[in-house]
């Protein structure tokens, strides 16, 4: 056996090319949440051992072994974490766990409320998600539609500044007196005159 069969350094690992980003997303997600109620499980633990301790005033955490974990998610509810998981879109994947560790943080829920929690902080990012989508759709349309010409738009407007239906005592004396004398770089601009 030669030493290049050994090591097959020019085969891509099947394991990462197999997977897709939703279901690595998936799986990220929920290594996350299966983490985070361990340590909500251990946090309750260690504050019920404190809470023992402090009534009995006796210490016996060195002779008990860690006990498993209690609490589990039902199929039912796994299932249904699973399902919006695949919905999130694989850059979101960070942000959501931010965030679940930020609100974790905050809060110190108990051990059944990780999940609620969890699948609040999950319809957060679908509509954020949502929200960008319509954002980019509206962005889209509008650097899509078509433009108009700024010629079309000269011949509809006309600049008249001092035409008015309001009548003035100003707009009567400057009409008795006659028109300045206008410099060339300035345009000369006049209401039409009424007869």
């Amino acid at each position: 056996m030669s030493l290049i069969s050994r090591l097959r350094w020019n085969e891509a690992p099947s394991r990462l090319s197999s997977r897709s980003p939703a279901e690595m997303v998936l799986e990220t997600l929920m290594m996350e949440l299966t983490g985070q109620m361990r340590e909500a499980e251990r946090q309750q633990r260690e504050r019920s051992n404190a809470v023992r301790k402090v009534c009995t005033g006796v210490d016996y955490s060195w002779l008990a072994s860690t006990p498993r974990p209690t609490y589990d998610l039902s199929p039912i509810e796994r299932l249904q974490l699973e399902d919006v998981c695949v919905k999130i879109h694989p850059s979101y994947c960070g942000p959501a766990i931010l965030r679940f560790r930020q609100l974790l943080a905050e809060q110190e829920p108990e051990v059944q409320k990780v999940s609620q929690l969890f699948r609040s902080v999950l319809q957060e990012v679908l509509e954020k998600m949502k929200q960008e989508e319509e954002a980019h759709k509206l962005t889209r349309l509008w650097s899509l539609r078509p433009r108009g010409s700024l010629a079309t738009f000269k011949t509809r407007a006309r600049i008249s500044p001092f035409a008015s239906d309001i009548r003035t005592i100003s707009e009567d004396v400057e009409r008795d007196t006659p028109p300045p004398l206008r410099s060339w770089s300035m345009p000369e601009f006049r209401a039409p005159k009424a007869d």
